[in-house]
């Protein structure tokens, strides 16, 4: 087990170490008392005088070396006195040392996205130093049946039972279990469900890594990168694409006052139609755009078809140069050479979309809006899929199970909320349950304009009429009269969302994280009650798959 040491002991070796030097060198001084006039039989020669020198002064080098490095591991696992206020907190309670590394991980990404970092282990916080919080982010494993980390139980036994306020606090959860235990990521429950208790407001849901699956940390990682300046950075581990096909792609929203968004259909270029489930999501691995390869190829003067080494393959400086992220154009030296150019890129992170289909359907389709950075360029992955992407061409994609957001029981009622392109994901969930014969069904979509942004009109509208979707109620923010969202409209139909809870509904809601996700949580509460709101998220009755 690798744990963080207690507070007190970054001074108890200096102490040590202190005092045995002092002994032996007291002992030193008390031997060559004993000795007058020459050594017995001979005097030592300088140079084994200069070797026994040389050993203390190795030794004592080593030991500062030592003492330096504890003291290092002591600021990095204590929180500092003189913390940024704007900084992110990255605590870690690790068993085994597994979440610790993770948590090294996720500062390093912050930092790479231009966020001041604090870093802390659990056992070192206290109430006072959490009240003072802004932003922190736990990485947490679960160990035994459902246990805390060894660390983390003077946490658990001194501070959680005090009954804290931490409105100011926004948190995100990395809970690390595997499912073969009963009690799967227990304590990052835990530590969850006692944060929002406490008024805690979550950046983003909690994701759970079952025994370090990699699409559930690069999923954290996709989160992570989302709090700083959205500096692009390799995944943590590299995705395992397969190779889809572009079959369509339509604009939805021709002159909508928002940026463009795009209905997207897939097909697997080879093999059948691989299995999925509604509210799972299609990692897509991004490539820069054939005329931008093109430029940069020509101010180095270098050639496309050059063969490279690059992730493993020999593959063309073209390609190798489109999956990449390139180094600065003015490392001039770094550019001359097709190998060395490739060394010094990375591969482009994934980007993640919601899947608005069923497999029945014979394709996967995505619902992706136009991004644009600061400069006016688009957004890496929609850049990619809704401008450069041409109809035919390949897509490196993979389907991630996401099983927080898989649909409830048939016979369960569904409440669907969301906004923008969250419309997906509540897509595939009304073409899955329109299958499965549930009618049941209710779905409070916001958006700009009615006449530009109500995505898939005409098939919500089919389904409403036909009686499989119950109740349609549609806010559109930017028409006549006072900004409606889609909070207003569930706030309008109070009564209603208290029935169909009464009657065992599930809720869950899809969209955007900055503005929809905590409006919705806050009127949910509102019009149930916290207690009751906390109840159905424990009970998998209010799920969210926020962005």
């Amino acid at each position: 087990m690798r744990a963080s040491p207690a507070p007190s002991r970054g001074i108890a070796p200096l102490l040590g170490n202190t005092f045995a030097i002092l002994l032996l060198a007291a002992c030193a001084w008390l031997f060559a008392r004993l000795h007058e006039g020459d050594w017995w039989l001979a005097t030592p020669s300088a140079a084994r005088g200069y070797a026994a020198a040389a050993a203390l002064l190795a030794y004592a080098g080593l030991t500062g070396l030592f003492l330096q490095r504890a003291r290092v591991r002591q600021r990095t696992a204590q929180p500092s006195t003189q913390a940024a206020h704007d900084a992110v907190w990255v605590v870690h309670a690790s068993q085994t040392g597994f979440a610790l590394e993770l948590a090294d991980l996720t500062a390093a990404s912050l930092r790479h996205s231009g966020v001041a970092v604090q870093r802390a282990g659990l056992e070192h916080l206290d109430a006072v130093k959490l009240k003072s919080m802004t932003r922190a982010v736990f990485v947490v494993s679960t160990t035994g049946e459902g246990d805390p980390p060894d660390p983390a139980l003077g946490f658990v036994r001194r501070v959680m039972p005090q009954p804290l306020p931490l409105a100011g606090l926004q948190y995100a959860v990395l809970a690390l279990g595997d499912r073969e235990y009963a009690h799967f990521c227990a304590f990052g429950h835990q530590l969850d469900d006692w944060l929002r208790r406490h008024g805690a407001q979550p950046l983003f849901d909690l994701v759970e890594v079952d025994n370090a699956d990699d699409s559930a940390l690069r999923h954290w990682q996709h989160h992570i990168g989302q709090l700083g300046n959205g500096a692009d950075m390799p995944d943590w581990s590299t995705p395992r694409y397969e190779s889809w096909r572009l079959r369509e792609r339509i604009e939805l929203n021709p002159g909508s006052l928002g940026g463009p968004a795009f209905h997207l259909s897939l097909e697997p270029v080879e093999g059948t139609m691989p299995a999925w489930t509604a509210g799972d999501i299609a990692e897509i691995g991004p490539r820069h755009a054939v005329a931008d390869v093109e430029a940069l190829l020509l101010a180095c003067g270098l050639q496309g078809d050059a063969v490279v080494d690059w992730q493993g393959e020999r593959v063309a400086l073209a390609d190798a140069l489109a999956r990449s992220q390139w180094p600065s154009t003015t490392r001039g030296a770094l550019l001359t050479d097709a190998q060395v150019l490739i060394d010094a890129c990375a591969p482009l992170p994934h980007r993640e979309y919601s899947v608005a289909s069923i497999p029945e359907d014979g394709a996967l389709h995505l619902l992706v809006r136009l991004m644009q950075r600061a400069d006016g360029a688009p957004g890496l992955g929609s850049g990619w899929l809704c401008r450069h992407a041409r109809p035919g061409e390949t897509i490196a994609l993979r389907i991630r199970s996401n099983p927080n957001f898989h649909p409830p029981a048939a016979h369960v009622p569904m409440v669907l909320i969301g906004n923008g392109t969250g419309l997906a994901g509540l897509r595939a969930h009304l073409k899955a349950r329109l299958q499965a014969g549930a009618t049941r069904n209710w779905l409070l979509f916001g958006e700009r304009q009615r006449t530009r942004d109500f995505f898939h009109a005409d098939e919500l509208m089919a389904w409403h009429s036909q009686g499989a979707l119950e109740y349609l109620d549609l806010a559109f923010s930017r028409d006549d009269g006072e900004h409606r969202y889609v909070q207003h409209a569930l706030l309008a139909q109070a009564e209603r969302l208290r029935q169909w809870v009464d009657e065992g509904a599930a809720l869950y809601v899809c969209g955007s994280l900055a503005g929809m996700a905590p409006d919705v949580d806050a009127t949910l509460r509102q019009i149930l009650g916290d207690d009751r709101a906390e109840l159905l998220r424990g009970d998998g009755r209010y799920r969210r798959d926020v962005y």
